[in-house]
């Protein structure tokens, strides 16, 4: 296996410290594409960018495409080449769409002050997998398909509550404790000296142990499909929703795809009890009516008693 490229100087995805279910969110999602994309709510020098680079790295190889925040819609969708139409020639250009469906990842930084139409859009184009496009002489519809990740500091603003529904999961950005910052700041200084390294062995391994990481999540998406969801399971993740007070009906689905990816991941035939009680903060924490309002999208003791007895 090759050395990683110098020109692309992201910490790798194997050597990230903490973070686990900002983690497992992302690998979930790229098991189970229905799953819809990612929401990543946390402050400002969390690492949310930082895991988001080095997750498409380790998946795709590239950088994932960037939506910036004046994008505007002939850039996301696509237009007329400018320089081709002043020489008088219609030639088109593809948008950032496309370019994700080739590049297997957009990420949209600081999602929440984002347009709302452009965030409808996109979220649209997930969902059903088409890009449709009408306007100025245009009349195309392409399938696309890519993973979709949105980063948001909650300081900043929240998005409105038709929006945060749509992302099919949401993990807030945690704080490290001492021992976690300790190993952050010795693994980033030494991946700083690594890449000076010609032929570096700690960059090699952390690049291999990514390609192990890799077959393993395109294993699991591999046999996605042939793991079980019964039908006792099935009326856990309906009830497990209602207890926890999700609004409307797609976190209930969103909680036995997660779980169904989830024992992908770990090779097991059958979505168990536990594979819904794990994923239950990522598919509802954003779905609460609380959370409509702008407040935290905590998950603790209290939503956790809300199931009392569902899970033994």
């Amino acid at each position: 296996m090759s050395e990683p490229a110098r020109a692309v100087p992201i910490l790798p995805y194997s050597r990230i410290v903490g973070q686990d279910e900002l983690k497992l969110a992302l690998e979930l999602n790229f098991v189970a594409p229905g799953i819809g994309g990612v929401l990543i709510a946390g402050q400002r020098g969390t690492a949310k960018s930082t895991v988001v680079r080095a997750f498409a790295l380790m998946t795709g190889g590239r950088l994932p495409v960037t939506l910036p925040i004046n994008a505007t819609d002939d850039r996301v969708l696509g237009g007329w080449e400018l320089d081709a139409l002043m020489r008088g020639e219609a030639r088109r250009q593809a948008g950032l769409l496309e370019e994700a469906h080739v590049k297997g990842l957009l990420y949209i930084d600081e999602v929440n002050l984002l347009d709302d139409h452009i965030v409808n859009i996109i979220l649209d184009v997930v969902s059903t997998g088409v890009l449709s496009v009408q306007r100025e002489g245009i009349d195309t519809e392409t399938h696309v398909s890519f993973g979709l990740v949105g980063t948001m500091n909650p300081e900043e603003g929240s998005l409105r509550a038709q929006l945060l529904d749509r992302f099919g999961l949401m993990v807030t950005a945690a704080e490290l404790d001492i021992e976690q910052r300790h190993r952050m700041i010795t693994t980033v200084l030494t991946f700083e000296e690594e890449l000076e390294t010609d032929g570096s062995a700690w960059l090699l391994a952390a690049h291999e142990e990514n390609g192990r990481l890799r077959e393993q999540l395109l294993a699991a998406r591999d046999r996605l499909t042939e793991v079980r969801l019964d039908d006792d399971i099935s009326r856990l993740c309906a009830e497990a929703a209602a207890r926890s007070g999700a609004v409307g009906q797609r976190g209930d689905l969103l909680v036995a795809k997660a779980a169904r990816a989830l024992a992908a991941l770990e090779g097991a035939g059958r979505v168990e009890p536990r594979h819904v009680h794990r994923v239950l903060p990522l598919a509802l924490r954003h779905r609460r009516p609380e959370s409509a309002h702008g407040a935290e999208f905590a998950w603790g003791p209290d939503e956790y008693g809300a199931l009392a007895g569902l899970f033994g």
